[in-house]
């Protein structure tokens, strides 16, 4: 397990109970009571540290090398029964951009959405989870399909953005990111989206119109990342923790704003200190929205689709 600099108090709490563990295994010696202690300090620090989180840190987070990334959702929610489908057939298949079917309980799903690296090789083979035009385009294809046959969709977005380099510019990058959230808003079947890790710029968007939109208690949405902000306003990444807090970026902040629709709560200390419990919370709320958008004709889905992106935001008249 890897930790981020403002994790190091539970680091050596986890150290210390380690070696509690191993001292009562390799001798007679009864540390039980040592222990206990110890666990009850790691839960009392967990606390106090992630119930106070900056901005900033929960950027940190949503970036952690052990979170869970989209597959590993798509494999612990829909076990199995993952069917992956490739290709925009048109140009290539975007390995930063997943899709195919899954089922979710006994209902079957598109699901669709950006995966980043393990490790060196993988990031590079999932350009670390920036997708090209072909990407959204393949995305778009996958969500008409599910559109002809009837199935919901279900979007999960990890991304810093979509990838802006020159060959995706000279491929309609733009275009393609515009087009699926034009068409989003018209698709007849339920549309949810889970923003599982980052949410950044219109890499996020172009599969982010959804009829329900959930975060996960530490990601972050924006139309900017935090070093960015500060590369543009300051001309350096050093003030990055006050562009976050500047951007009204996390989860809470998305909600106060009405801009998405619920938070699903992850384990204290972050999604990947407990994988199960966090793709059981996904899956069930995932699988109860579908059962209420459901009800709705396709007519009415629109409509509230509609209203519900277009009613974002304060305009003066």
């Amino acid at each position: 397990m890897e930790y981020l600099e403002f994790e190091n108090p539970v680091k050596e709490i986890i150290e210390q109970i380690e070696k509690c563990k191993l001292i009562g295994n390799e001798s007679e010696i009864d540390i039980s009571d040592t222990q206990k202690k110890l666990e009850l300090k790691l839960k009392e620090t967990k606390k106090s540290i992630y119930s106070n989180l900056t901005a900033w840190q929960r950027v940190q987070l949503s970036r952690h090398p052990s979170r869970p990334y989209t597959l590993d959702y798509i494999n612990g929610i829909c076990g199995d029964s993952f069917l992956e489908l490739h290709g925009d057939r048109n140009f290539k298949d975007d390995k930063a951009m997943i899709g195919g079917l899954g089922k979710i309980n006994s209902q079957s799903f598109m699901i669709i959405g950006t995966q980043k690296g393990y490790n060196t090789n993988t990031r590079k083979y999932r350009n670390f989870g920036m997708s090209n035009p072909e990407g959204y385009r393949k995305a778009l294809r996958l969500m008409k399909s599910a559109e002809k046959f009837n199935l919901p969709i279900l979007s999960l977005i990890d991304t810093p953005g979509a990838f802006p380099g020159i060959e995706g510019e000279e491929r309609g990058q733009g275009e393609a990111i515009a087009r699926n959230i034009f068409e989003m808003l018209s698709i007849k079947v339920p549309i949810i989206v889970v923003i599982i890790g980052e949410g950044a710029s219109g890499g996020a968007l172009g599969i982010g119109v959804g009829d329900s939109v959930f975060m996960l208690e530490n990601t972050w949405y924006s139309v900017i990342s935090p070093e960015s902000c500060s590369s543009i306003l300051w001309r350096s990444w050093e003030h990055k923790e006050i562009a976050a807090e500047a951007l009204k970026l996390t989860a809470k902040d998305m909600k106060k704003a009405k801009l998405i629709d619920k938070i699903i709560n992850e384990p204290i200390g972050g999604a990947h200190f407990d994988r199960p419990t966090i793709f059981k919370s996904v899956k069930e709320e995932v699988y109860k929205t579908f059962i209420s958008l459901d009800k709705l004709n396709s007519k009415d889905l629109i409509n509230s689709r509609r209203e519900k992106f277009n009613t974002m935001g304060i305009f003066d008249s």
